[in-house]
């Protein structure tokens, strides 16, 4: 194996800090901010630590008395948890059987590519349309039919990257099992999946954050606290006359916690996934 330099192994690992930094500079401050006392965060010189931690906010975003700020913040939680799962196993389970056939049968390309390009429209060229048919089924204001619209954005995204891992997979190996005996269906179960197996922990970890983050078709089809989500109610804090920044930032903070816990807990199978197809043999 080639050896360092000193020089380089410093350099890069002066570079992989410097990234961390960047990158969690601005977390580290939305903590600090959801713990520090309001005149702390008006004050000139700006104060970069507290004198004296406040977790008060915590405990109120997290209280469940009826009719207050915790209680409308963890219904947009339980919702933001049921809209992001429900839409994420549906969209895994549309984009597994459709990845495959796109992947196993080139000529049908062009319905992805399709597919894809409804991503070109700006989503408030659907709202209408989008909020007459929800209108129609009678699911405005209600988790499952944002689920449904979530669906439509996750579908294509899913099924691409899906088709994209199944190409790493041989054909070879499907026609081996099939000539042995096996059905398609047997194929795919004891077969395929597996080795997709980090390519759907991928597929559904980026489908439940880009769920998690939507904030326009939740504004605009959602009113309460049956289905408001997460992003509106964090916008709803901010939208007084008077906005407590320390409030908004501890919302940030409780918001950010499910997606980081999913994140780390498949870490492994992302960073396969991310890597699946990377080096050919």
């Amino acid at each position: 194996m080639e050896r360092q330099s000193f020089a380089f192994s410093v350099f890069i690992h002066l570079a992989a800090l410097l990234l961390a930094a960047v990158i969690l500079a601005p977390l580290v401050w939305l903590f600090v901010m959801s713990i520090s006392p309001a005149a702390d965060l008006s004050a000139k010189p700006l104060r970069w630590w507290p004198q004296a931690a406040d977790f008060s906010r915590y405990q109120l975003l997290l209280s469940t008395v009826a009719n207050s700020a915790g209680a409308a913040f963890t219904a947009s939680l339980r919702n933001s948890l049921m809209v992001s799962g429900m839409a994420t196993v549906a969209a895994i389970a549309f984009a597994i059987p459709a990845g495959w056939a796109v992947s196993r049968t080139p000529a049908l390309n062009w319905s992805l590519s399709m597919v894809i390009a409804t991503y070109m429209l700006p989503p408030v060229a659907l709202a209408v349309p989008l909020y007459m048919g929800l209108s129609y089924l009678g699911l405005l204001n209600n988790v499952f039919g944002l689920a449904l619209v979530y669906l439509t954005i996750l579908a294509p995204f899913t099924t691409w990257l899906m088709k994209s891992g199944f190409d790493t997979i041989p054909r070879e190996i499907e026609a081996a099992a099939m000539i042995d005996g096996a059905s398609l269906w047997q194929t795919l179960r004891i077969l395929t999946l597996p080795l997709a197996a980090p390519v759907v922990a991928t597929s559904a970890l980026f489908a439940f954050l880009l769920a998690w983050d939507e904030f326009f078709y939740a504004l605009l089809f959602t009113s309460d606290q049956r289905a408001k989500t997460l992003t509106v109610a964090i916008a709803d804090l901010a939208g007084g006359r008077v906005s407590d920044y320390g409030l908004i930032a501890t919302a940030g903070v409780l918001a950010a916690l499910p997606p980081v816990l999913i994140g780390f807990l498949m870490q492994r199978a992302l960073i396969s996934g991310l890597t699946s197809g990377g080096v050919k043999g």
